[in-house]
């Protein structure tokens, strides 16, 4: 790994990328994966928390009248499907990732700009649009932290966690994909990440390094 791109593990942060309801196992919009990845994730949340290491959860919230949706799926919304609408369980965290488990996402917050803090060094962050650093307060919070590597989870590789790896990789963070703390991830996009100086790991290996720093 080249010195430029190797993650520095005394300045890494965890970020998860839409881990919500709506998108498990059993519900309407399941994205294939993503309650497999639930307890590598646990253990990762439970790791960062005890070293002290930031953790940042990306989430989307789209509103009833589709105001806020991509466009690809803003008539979906409009139409009247129930996607992490505010207000409603499905737009919530996954309740095993949370700090304590009766937290909820305050909407209002989230939707204005704001930051709203779970725990120690842990924060949801609301993202309009695929990536998360698009429109978001994320690259200032990290930037505040001295963060210089981010490793990435979540849900569906394909959209969300891809186009945060990329605006990642703009902002030279030095990047790990956790492959086993994310769902839809194929072997073409392995390679494709690793040309651009992303690092992957497995859930079990990240952890090793935290606890090693």
């Amino acid at each position: 790994m080249d010195s430029y791109t190797q993650a520095d593990f005394s300045s890494i942060a965890l970020i998860t990328v839409d881990v919500q309801r709506d998108f498990l196992d059993g519900q309407a919009f399941a994205i294939p994966g993503t309650s497999a990845i639930l307890p590598n994730l646990q253990r990762l949340l439970a790791t960062f928390r005890q070293a002290g290491r930031p953790i940042v959860h990306m989430v989307r919230l789209y509103q009833r009248d589709g105001s806020n949706v991509d466009l690809c799926r803003r008539r979906l919304i409009e139409e009247g499907k129930r996607i992490v609408r505010p207000g409603t369980s499905g737009c919530e965290l996954a309740g095993d990732l949370l700090p304590k488990p009766a937290l909820r996402l305050d909407a209002n917050r989230l939707l204005s700009g704001g930051v709203q803090l779970l725990g120690p060094n842990e924060v949801v962050i609301y993202k309009p649009r695929w990536g998360a650093f698009f429109n978001t307060p994320l690259e200032q919070r990290l930037r505040e932290l001295k963060v210089s590597s981010l490793a990435i989870t979540g849900c569906n590789f394909p959209n969300c966690p891809r186009a945060t790896i990329y605006e990642a990789s703009e902002r030279d963070f030095r990047i790990v994909l956790v492959e086993d703390a994310v769902s839809g991830l194929y072997a073409r996009a392995k390679k494709d990440l690793r040309n651009i100086g992303a690092s992957l790991m497995r859930a079990r290996e990240l952890e090793g390094k935290l606890t090693q720093g």
